[in-house]
């Protein structure tokens, strides 16, 4: 059994910006030579989420609605009066949805659903350039 450790590197996301990482994952596990196991995608920092979702436009409109009934923006939250940066709401989002995932693969495929792509979900209230760390075990 092997390890193989990786990145991603997302340039200036904004707040509600989903990004498809599927084919960036899927690069990671050819760089690493193995040919079965399970990769994990884990991002660094306490505002962005990763999951899976149908990529297509309605979800990419029907999703960050969701988001906004279940942590609105306009209410108050304990951790804007701490630090009065605004970004309660981000935060929130970010435990709800969780900061990563993991796939199995097999003979260097990933076991997704035919309409199932990975994404990382921007979610909080100022740019970041972000770091997705990918570590992948198999052999």
């Amino acid at each position: 059994m092997a390890v193989v450790s990786d990145e991603i590197r997302l340039p200036q996301t904004t707040e509600g910006q989903m990004l498809d990482i599927t084919r960036e994952v899927s690069d990671c596990i050819a760089r690493s030579g193995l040919r079965s196991g399970i990769v994990t995608v884990f991002n660094v920092g306490s505002t962005g989420a990763i999951t899976t979702i149908e990529y297509e436009a309605g979800l990419k409109e029907d999703f960050p609605a969701l988001l906004d009934r279940l942590a609105p923006r306009d209410i108050p939250y304990a951790h804007d009066m701490t630090w009065h940066d605004g970004n309660g709401h981000s935060h929130c989002r970010a435990s709800l949805l969780g900061p990563d995932i993991t796939i199995p693969f097999t003979d260097r495929q990933m076991s997704l659903g035919t309409w199932q792509q990975i994404i990382f979900i921007e979610l909080d209230n100022k740019p970041h350039n972000r770091r997705l760390a990918v570590q992948i075990l198999g052999e």
